[in-house]
């Protein structure tokens, strides 16, 4: 049974999460403010977790970027009422592995995170992303499709990296270039497209197989196609 950590200062909510919750298989630990859940996630057991964007105590970005400094890679699910697209991208950015705007359906909410679950391999002896018939081995840096490998050069590692712990999410070339190269603004090069297409060329030739789509003046999204 997976057993999921509910970050969330409003009882109402926290109670319609952990119903839902219930009714789908999984146990859930409820942390009414930020400090409480940040102790909880950090003392670990737990497969996912829902975090409220705005607390009493401690801001949502605070925790998660508390948790991926710390080198807990739990699945979060970012949830709030703030549902520009600069919020999103701030708690993605932040380290969210998603992000659900309020009000929300209970039914999409335990979807989203049964996605999370099936992305992420939650053994901490060999951690590994899953996403399509893809999986990229996190401890030997090694991309496997269907079983077999797929050489990837350090940087497309890092790139791969980052669009499967984001799969299905927007990612802007700003993001790119903070999470995979460093900097903190688009240099203005080519860089990030030379790479995007060797990469795509790795992931081609099989089916169920995650491709990488350019969302004009946008950025990325990795999905496999409908």
């Amino acid at each position: 049974m997976s057993c999921a950590l509910i970050i969330e200062d409003d009882k109402v909510t926290a109670e319609v999460i952990i119903a839902e919750l219930q009714r789908h298989g999984f146990s859930s630990r409820w942390a009414a403010t930020g400090r409480d859940g940040l102790a909880l996630a950090i003392a670990g057991g737990y497969d996912a977790i829902t975090l409220d964007r705005m607390l009493p105590d401690f801001d949502g970005l605070t925790i998660v970027s508390t948790l991926r400094s710390l080198g807990i890679h739990t699945p979060v699910l970012m949830i709030s009422a703030l549902s520009d697209v600069d919020e999103r991208v701030q708690g993605l950015r932040a380290g969210g592995d998603d992000y659900l705007t309020k009000p929300f359906s209970a039914i999409e909410m335990v979807a989203r995170l049964d996605a999370l679950l099936r992305r992420t391999s939650t053994d901490a002896s060999h951690p590994q992303l899953t996403y399509g018939n893809l999986r990229l081995d996190l401890v030997e840096h090694k991309l496997s499709r269907n079983d077999e490998d797929i050489l990837l050069l350090p940087t497309e590692f890092k790139l791969l990296n980052y669009l499967m712990r984001s799969a299905g999410q927007l990612v802007t070339r700003t993001m790119l270039f903070e999470e995979v190269w460093g900097y903190r603004f688009d240099p203005g090069t080519n860089i990030i497209d030379v790479h995007i297409g060797r990469l795509r060329k790795k992931l081609e030739g099989a089916e169920g197989t995650p491709a990488i789509h350019t969302i004009r003046g946008a950025g990325y999204v990795l999905a496999v196609k409908d």
